[in-house]
């Protein structure tokens, strides 16, 4: 393929080349195990240390509150699952848009006896917050409200809704896989108590996650086995994902405020471009948005329809979430914000990294149009 522009990054980000340098010799080299207590064991769990470190200094909290996992979905779980029940508290209340690993987490809770209930949103995406106080009371152990949609865009008011969440004595998760290194998640200045990151979304490795616990948390393992990570998640730890992931996080923290701003003016571009096609519409609000989030319908065209033609052309899109991309069905979050079969069938997500330029925004303004009339011809 001569043309390969990627517009796929919040189902996954291309790793940087210094991030995999930087990883490179855990694989070869330094290849120990942390727990060992020889030379090579102590350069990883030296890298370990490191990772932590950086890791911590993006979310603004202490080394000791970053837990490593295998990913956002991993994160997710503990999350809930490590402190449903907490206080003699048996109900979870989250939001009709989360992500499947919060979604599902809480249908696997809800068979084994807690309840959960889930907070409307705006055709925006925005959260219902009347909706919300009235779902809280002081029977609920966590709420869960992700910071930034992965399909539509839409960032929440995270500090509200941790506010609220305390005023009811629940803890306050968030899952930032979409919006850490893109909007501010600190943890302290947001009142977070329990925090969900991937590196696959922010171009450090895939297979690599991590939890901030907020220091004092009690929250119970959901695997046994060797202590590691505190015991919250024992297994032999992923040395180069961490250092990856550590490796990833400061270097988007470094530039986040110049790509934050350059991601907004080609999202922009794109977004003033595909609305001027006839019968497109823009998904998700035009306010509170991520900054690399442009997520559209188009009436009598299918969304599947529209990426392989544009993958044809050496664009790489999608419709909704990487995890569903195979479904026949409408996204949860698209019927969520109001829409019917058809329209939610209709959708394309354009998602950007810093490494896209104006020249690829231009190229689809170029390429999208024809695309669409051949679609519904």
């Amino acid at each position: 393929m001569d043309r390969c522009i990627y517009f796929d990054n919040a189902g996954t980000t291309q790793m940087l080349p210094e991030v995999l340098d930087e990883m490179m010799p855990y694989f070869l080299e330094k290849y120990g195990n942390p727990s060992s207590i020889h030379d090579l064991g102590s350069d990883a769990a030296a890298a370990v240390r490191l990772g932590r470190k950086r890791v911590a200094k993006a979310l603004g909290c202490y080394s000791s509150e970053i837990t490593f996992t295998s990913g956002g979905t991993e994160s997710d779980n503990i999350a809930l699952i490590g402190t449903a029940g907490r206080e003699g508290r048996n109900r979870i209340v989250t939001t009709a848009t989360e992500h499947s690993a919060v979604l599902e987490t809480c249908i696997h809770l809800k068979k084994q006896g807690f309840e959960v209930d889930v907070v409307k949103v705006h055709p925006d995406g925005t959260l219902d917050m009347d909706d919300l106080n009235r779902k809280m009371g002081d029977d609920v152990s966590l709420l869960s409200v992700m910071t930034a949609n992965n399909v539509i865009g839409t960032i929440q008011n995270i500090r509200e809704c941790s506010r609220i969440a305390h005023e009811n004595g629940a803890l306050f998760h968030t899952d930032a896989v979409q919006g850490f290194t893109k909007t501010d998640v600190d943890v302290r200045k947001n009142g977070i108590d329990l925090l969900s990151i991937s590196g696959h979304k922010i171009h450090g490795p895939k297979g690599i996650g991590a939890l901030y616990v907020r220091e004092g948390l009690d929250i119970n393992p959901i695997t046994f086995g060797g202590g590691q990570e505190r015991g919250l998640r024992p297994s032999t730890e992923n040395v180069p994902g961490i250092v990856g992931l550590g490796k990833a996080s400061e270097m988007a923290m470094a530039t986040m405020e110049s790509d934050v701003r350059k991601m907004t003016e080609i999202r922009d571009t794109i977004i003033e471009s595909v609305l001027e096609i006839e019968g497109s519409a823009l998904n998700g609000t035009a306010e509170s948005r991520l900054c690399n989030n442009a997520h559209f319908r188009f009436d009598g065209v299918r969304g599947t329809d529209l990426v392989l033609r544009l993958s044809s052309k050496g664009i790489m899109a999608s419709t909704a979430s990487a995890c569903s991309a195979g479904d026949t069905e409408p996204s949860h979050v698209l019927s969520a914000i109001g829409l019917n079969v058809d329209q939610a069938l209709s959708a394309l997500r354009i998602t950007l990294s810093h490494l896209n330029t104006v020249e690829d925004a231009e190229y689809l303004a170029e390429v999208l149009p024809s695309i669409v009339k051949e679609c519904r011809q």
